[in-house]
């Protein structure tokens, strides 16, 4: 864990930053803004041992929160319909240029009830129930879509470098 100093701020600025340019993305090119919210994501590690959105209200259970560590699973669709990500940390080239404003943008989690109902569908339908039988199983990034067949998830996602635990089975 990390406190919210000036410093370990800009470091983790920084470190977004590298990355989200490195896969194509975008951080909010107000750069107040976007360190506020990097400080957030910093007090939720501190909260609660990993970064999640600092715009939504964490459990507090790892598992739980999986869809909401940053960067979450909603980003792209998001970042794809409305110019930003739900908290604003991660803005289109659009708005990264100047050419499209912000607005409002509705939350797109669903709720734990349809989270936790979508899970069970998932296991309904998984081989081991009868839903079809695979030589390896198909694994997604929950994050950006990337599926790979093989006998576990990778350690990161080679395309958005999200951990794998970040996969679910598809």
């Amino acid at each position: 864990m990390t406190g919210t100093t000036e410093e370990s701020v800009l470091a983790l600025f920084e470190r977004l930053n590298r990355e989200a340019e490195g896969r194509g993305y975008h951080m909010n090119p107000d750069r107040d803004f976007a360190k506020s919210l990097v400080q957030g994501l910093l007090v939720n590690d501190n909260r609660y041992g990993y970064i999640s959105c600092p715009c939504r209200l964490g459990s507090g259970k790892k598992e739980e929160d999986l869809d909401i560590i940053c960067p979450c699973d909603y980003r792209d669709s998001d970042i794809g319909r409305y110019g930003a990500c739900y908290c604003g940390l991660y803005v289109s080239d659009k708005v990264y240029r100047g050419e499209q404003k912000l607005a409002s943008i509705p939350e797109s989690r669903p709720s734990l009830q349809e989270r936790l109902a979508k899970q069970v569908r998932a296991e309904a339908f998984s081989p081991a129930s009868g839903g079809g039988t695979y030589r390896y199983p198909v694994w997604r990034c929950k994050v950006c879509g990337y599926l790979c067949a093989r006998d576990s998830p990778p350690d990161k996602c080679p395309i958005c470098g999200v951990d794998s635990e970040r996969f679910e089975r598809f």
